[in-house]
């Protein structure tokens, strides 16, 4: 089967995130954000038939958002990829919706992006297609940035991929905006939703996000103020917050993780002590040291115990480094792996650090489980 031209970025190993297009653009509509967002993820971009690398035959006249859906599903699925974060724009975003919607068990959370549950009904997408199919895509390729972009802002590049699309392509996809409407379907989506909105956007105006969020149970909803209909490409880094913070961690992850590595009696003695007073520092700790660092699947737990061990030694945290002792021992080191990695601190942090941690690991080593001797 022929696949749906994409490009993936950020290490293999990552969660994946798939991001999809608006109509007329092609995956070069994220070209400022998903850079970011290959940092903790394995990002998919993809390209709607007959834009950009894809396939116009991929799609035929009468298709629907559920088709475009089945073609991202058969990409995940060549990639080996199962279950999958997604966010999309416009018909892009609506395609997440429909996934969400018939797919549950495929997706681990979604954002929808300057999109629609419908697209102001079935007339103008009809007319639209008529008219791309018998006048090809020049002339609504000339007043794109009056649909996309606030006044005296423009992406040359997605006007180009515009003027590139395929007409009859083009014209499916106007089909499945003309049938797609889910609004009676939102209150099963149960995957966690945000929805993003451009404050200045024409096609499809806040509304038509609040009306998903107050629709979806637990959706949040972001408002971009000044952004118009393609907020990934005017409004790069407002888009980029609200992503990393929906997808950033998993509700509950940092704790978890925590519990993990230090060991449940650590944390539990922890949340005893904790007082108002530090109540924000224990949150901040495992929101971002272990919901978002710790979670990072770039480095190992024992690559990060290794680091861990040697940051603390070189600035002579001893407490702390008694407790990450017993942590690297959770992430699999052995107590030789643990002397190698402080005998490889003696070159770089001096002697004397050194000595002090070993004296601290053997106590440790000992206490735990009698091998520092």
């Amino acid at each position: 089967m022929t696949l749906l031209h994409h490009r993936a970025e950020g290490p293999s190993s990552a969660p994946p995130l798939l991001l999809g297009p608006s109509l007329g653009t092609s995956y070069a509509l994220w070209d400022r954000v998903a850079p970011e967002l290959s940092v903790t993820h394995r990002v998919i971009r993809w390209d709607l038939p007959g834009h950009g690398g894809s396939e116009a035959g991929l799609l035929t006249a009468g298709a629907t958002v559920g088709d475009l859906a089945g073609l991202v599903l058969a990409l995940a699925d060549a990639l080996g990829v199962g279950r999958f974060a997604y966010a999309g724009v416009s018909l892009g975003g609506a395609v997440g919706l429909h996934l969400a919607v018939h797919h549950p068990e495929r997706l681990s959370s979604l954002a929808v992006i300057c999109s629609s549950a419908h697209f102001n009904g079935a007339g103008p997408w009809e007319e639209r297609a008529a008219r791309v199919r018998r006048e090809g895509l020049a002339g609504l390729a000339d007043n794109a940035d009056a649909r996309w972009f606030t006044p005296g802002f423009t992406v040359p590049e997605l006007v180009a991929d515009h003027r590139r699309a395929d007409p009859e392509a083009y014209a499916a996809c106007c089909d499945a905006l003309a049938a797609f409407d889910l609004r009676d379907r939102l209150p099963e989506i149960a995957v966690p939703t945000l929805l993003v909105a451009g404050r200045e956007d024409p096609a499809t105006p806040p509304a038509h996000l609040r009306e998903i969020a107050d629709a979806v149970p637990g959706a949040a909803l972001v408002e971009i103020p000044g952004a118009s209909h393609l907020a990934p490409a005017q409004c790069p880094e407002a888009v980029l917050a609200a992503l990393r913070s929906h997808f950033g961690r998993l509700p509950g992850r940092g704790m978890e993780v925590r519990r993990e590595v230090l060991g449940d009696a650590h944390v539990d003695r922890a949340q005893e002590r904790q007082t108002p007073f530090t109540a924000r520092f224990q949150d901040f700790i495992s929101r971002y040291a272990w919901g978002e660092i710790w979670t990072d699947p770039t480095l190992s737990r024992r690559e990060r115990s290794m680091i861990t061990l040697t940051a603390l030694v070189a600035h002579g945290h001893h407490d702390e480094l008694a407790m990450h002792v017993r942590a690297a021992r959770r992430n699999g080191l052995t107590p030789e792996e643990i002397g190698a990695v402080l005998l490889q601190t003696a070159v770089y942090c001096g002697v004397p650090a050194a000595n002090a941690a070993f004296a601290t690991a053997r106590r440790v080593l000992a206490e735990e489980d009698g091998t520092g001797g």
